[in-house]
């Protein structure tokens, strides 16, 4: 079945469609919610809390197109939630490999710089780089125009490379 068809149907009430969403959501919701929470238990609480939201709002969903941004944000703004109360940066070894690997920087270093990125610079860096969502699909999940996440991106790679530098992470002539 058609994930559209599938949406519609959970919309009317579906539990079946809504769980066969899920199904189909989770493991790359797993992911995502892993590498922000860096810890299997919480990321099987926050599918667990974002299921339940999922289900509880199911009905606002517009666009069936759309569900699966609109999961996924909702995932996010949990799995930011989650780290706003325990206060913690968590840095991906893909965004240190993409930093450059004829230095290695120390996970304290990144760490540092990545804190000093507004949060939706971090968000646009971690969706593109570490979950492999194209521009278009962060625009949609951040509800933001193409050229903004552009930007953000730009800007954010740009900032960490510099402060890298600075702090002799990294090797750039």
């Amino acid at each position: 079945m058609e994930l559209q068809e599938l949406v519609q149907r959970a919309k009317k009430g579906d539990e079946a469609a809504f769980y066969e969403l899920m199904q189909l959501h989770k493991v790359r919701l797993y992911r995502i919610a892993l590498s922000y929470l860096k810890n299997s238990e919480d990321a099987v609480e926050a599918l667990q809390e974002v299921t339940y939201r999922a289900f509880r709002s199911i009905r606002k969903v517009k666009e069936p197109q759309y569900f699966t941004t609109w999961l996924t944000r909702i995932l996010i703004n949990y799995c930011n939630d989650e780290l706003k109360k325990k206060k913690k940066i968590f840095v991906s070894n893909d965004l240190i490999s993409l930093m450059g690997s004829e230095h290695q920087s120390s996970w304290l270093e990144v760490e540092e710089v990545i804190g000093k990125l507004d949060s939706k610079t971090r968000q646009v860096i971690e969706l593109k780089y570490v979950h492999d969502f194209k521009i278009k699909e962060i625009a949609e999940i951040l509800e933001c125009p193409e050229g903004t996440v552009k930007t953000w991106l730009n800007k954010g790679l740009k900032e960490l490379r510099g402060q890298l530098e600075d702090k002799g992470g990294l090797g750039y002539a």
